[in-house]
């Protein structure tokens, strides 16, 4: 029944039973008459409306007929069924990303291409906790080594039906084991941290998703090469394609790092996708979003509850991300060649450092401390500063510009001894770098950070180099390493890892 036309003079009291919200006072003679309101729906119907249409300008103009059908491609797991004595769930939402080492519908050229031959393992070649904060506004990603030692709760044998009790073995090797549902157990009685969603992902997708995106740049200070994958990177700046980009992720010969360097150059990447898909428009382009979704819902497995909801969920989140809205990190390793009896080699968790890290995710905190943007002028390069000792000295007449120049390299990070001293010639023009040339590449991230400065080899000097400050010296430039990574566990933040 069409509700009586509100009258300026008179205005009618409103029933209690539906407030409305406060109205700005208006002049009489100001006011105009309201068209009838009419009910033609029930309230749960407007709801189901309401919900629909703040979902689809939420996903920035996605048709229904997308949004619909955004779960249909998903092939579904079950990983939750019969478990008991599940952590509390915390605040925020917590997805296991699992990468398996399927290859079923890679094509012999791919196979070939970028050596993908072998038999699986049907085991996990990654695994990751992506926690999505409460507010949206933050991911947090912690990599779980699949080397990691882990002790397994009784189960059954998804391959041979053979009852196990508690064992222990390597965190990738519950998978071959257990499948989905063993791989959640076991890491959520090693996190304490309660899963809430599964995402398993297979080299197929992984290709397909980089393909339609345009591919991804990867930045490097120095080249990157592995025989076993292939992977041939010189120093600079890549936009890798699909099949280039699981090379860059599977390789573990490039460094001294192993699964740890892997690890760092995995999140580098993941990184660098989320700074592609925000700023490339693919969030805002209804077609380019549904083909990025069926690339990487072709090929992988969820669980029944990760479905369009979560989906567009993740997706509005993402449309305000930058680099800075994600974080990275790996579990801190206590002991890196931890052996143990019929497994061979594993890497034991640092227990306290583990438990603070998993809290800091139960409770939905920021991994990383707040930190200023890089730099405008910040460089690239291939030794980190705190890596690098250095001796400066006076080369001019000016007293106290090589205390200065001391104090700017240890603002930066460099290891100074703090001593700075007089040079035994006070004449130089330009500042000039002593090296020996097995410290080449510390030097020459030295002279990053010291622009017009001059390179002197001088071999025997050792470790410690020489820092003559000559007249042209104003001020330090910032530099920061390629890999974050410098032997221990760190956080770092998306914007310190991709290429700027």
């Amino acid at each position: 029944m069409p509700t009586p036309p509100r009258s300026p003079a008179r205005p009618q009291p409103r029933p209690q039973s539906r407030p409305q919200p406060p109205r700005s006072r208006r002049p009489p003679e100001r006011s105009t008459v309201r068209p009838p309101v009419r009910r033609k729906k029930p309230r749960w119907a407007m709801r189901v409306v309401t919900t629909i249409s703040v979902v689809v300008l939420a996903s920035a103009g996605i048709g229904h007929a997308v949004v619909t059908s955004l779960g249909e491609g998903i092939a579904r797991v079950d990983p939750f069924k019969d478990m008991k004595n599940r952590p509390a769930g915390g605040h925020g939402m917590n997805v296991l990303l699992v990468g398996t080492d399927g290859r079923d519908k890679i094509t012999e050229e791919e196979r070939r291409k970028y050596r993908l031959g072998g038999a699986p393992c049907h085991c996990t070649d990654t695994m990751m906790i992506v926690h999505i904060a409460a507010d949206r506004e933050r991911a947090s990603i912690v990599s779980l080594p699949r080397d990691s030692y882990a002790e397994v709760p009784a189960h059954t044998d998804q391959t041979t039906g053979a009852e196990h009790g508690p064992h222990p073995l390597k965190l990738n090797a519950a998978y071959a084991e257990g499948g989905p549902q063993l791989t959640v157990r076991t890491v959520e009685n090693m996190t304490h941290v309660k899963i809430d969603h599964y995402l398993e992902v297979d080299f197929t997708s992984f290709m397909r998703t980089v393909d339609v995106l345009g591919g991804v740049s990867i930045c490097t200070a120095g080249p990157l090469k592995d025989s076993y994958t292939g992977l041939d990177l010189t120093a600079g700046t890549h936009t890798l394609s699909g099949g280039q980009a699981l090379q860059y992720v599977r390789s573990r010969h490039v460094d001294g790092a192993s699964d740890i360097g892997r690890m760092q150059r995995q999140q580098r990447f993941l990184a660098a996708l989320i700074e592609r898909a925000t700023s490339s428009g693919v969030l805002l382009n209804p077609m380019k979003f549904r083909d990025v979704t069926r690339a990487v819902l072709g090929s992988v497995r969820a669980d029944q509850g990760f479905g369009t909801d979560e989906l567009l969920d993740l997706g509005r989140a993402m449309r305000n991300f930058s680099p800075s809205s994600s974080e990275f990190t790996t579990v801190p390793i206590g002991q890196m060649a931890y052996a143990v009896k019929g497994i061979g080699s594993t890497l034991k968790w640092d227990d306290n450092k583990a438990a603070a890290l998993f809290q800091s995710l139960r409770d939905d905190k920021p991994l990383a401390p707040p930190h200023k943007a890089a730099h405008a002028k910040t460089v690239r390069v291939e030794v980190a500063p705190q890596q690098i000792q250095v001796q400066v000295e006076n080369g001019t007449p000016t007293d106290g510009l090589g205390k200065r120049m001391d104090s700017a390299l240890a603002t930066t990070g460099f290891r100074t001894t703090g001593h700075p001293v007089n040079a035994q010639d006070r004449d130089a023009r330009h500042s000039v770098i002593v090296y020996d040339p097995r410290w080449d590449r510390s030097a020459k991230s030295l002279a990053a950070a010291l622009p017009g400065s001059e390179l002197r080899e001088v071999k025997g000097r050792g470790p410690l180099l020489k820092v003559i400050a000559g007249a042209d010296f104003k001020e330090v430039t910032r530099v920061r390493v390629q890999d974050p990574y410098q032997g221990e566990t760190r956080v770092v933040t998306g914007d310190q890892v991709v290429c700027t």
